[in-house]
């Protein structure tokens, strides 16, 4: 029988190449609880079982605050999650994991949407204050 060890809020992706990156497929990620067992991991009704893990990769990261991508690579799909600061994810963890270092980049996608909402503001702002 599992035994819950820890959960935590989470922010997670099913998807493929570099996603240390603001992007689509961060907008419309799972929301919910990562919950870690002494065997696998939940997420929703997503499970990972430890021995399913070919790698394991928690990037350490910084945007604004502190946090962590914890990144999960299986036979058949590869897992990211976003992870907010905390003591837990400094010590040993039940999964063998690689630390590193981690800096999240801006997609094209990001760029464009925050261009568009920059112009919205400057533009109500014009309308407030010209009359």
């Amino acid at each position: 029988m599992s035994h819950l060890i820890h959960q935590c809020m989470t922010k997670g992706v099913i998807a493929e190449g570099d996603q240390l990156k603001h992007g689509p497929n961060w907008i419309f990620s799972r929301r919910g609880m990562l919950k870690i067992f002494d065997d696998h991991l939940e997420c929703g009704n997503w499970t990972i079982e430890y021995g399913n893990i070919k790698n394991t990769i928690l990037y350490s990261v910084y945007f604004m605050i502190p946090g962590y991508v914890l990144k999960i690579e299986t036979e058949d799909k590869t897992y990211y999650f976003g992870l907010n600061p905390g003591r837990y994810w400094k010590r040993e963890l039940p999964f063998p994991v690689e630390r590193q270092k981690g800096r999240l980049k801006y997609s094209w996608f990001s760029i464009v949407i925050r261009l568009i909402l920059l112009g919205y503001i400057v533009y109500f702002l014009w309308r407030v204050f010209s009359h």
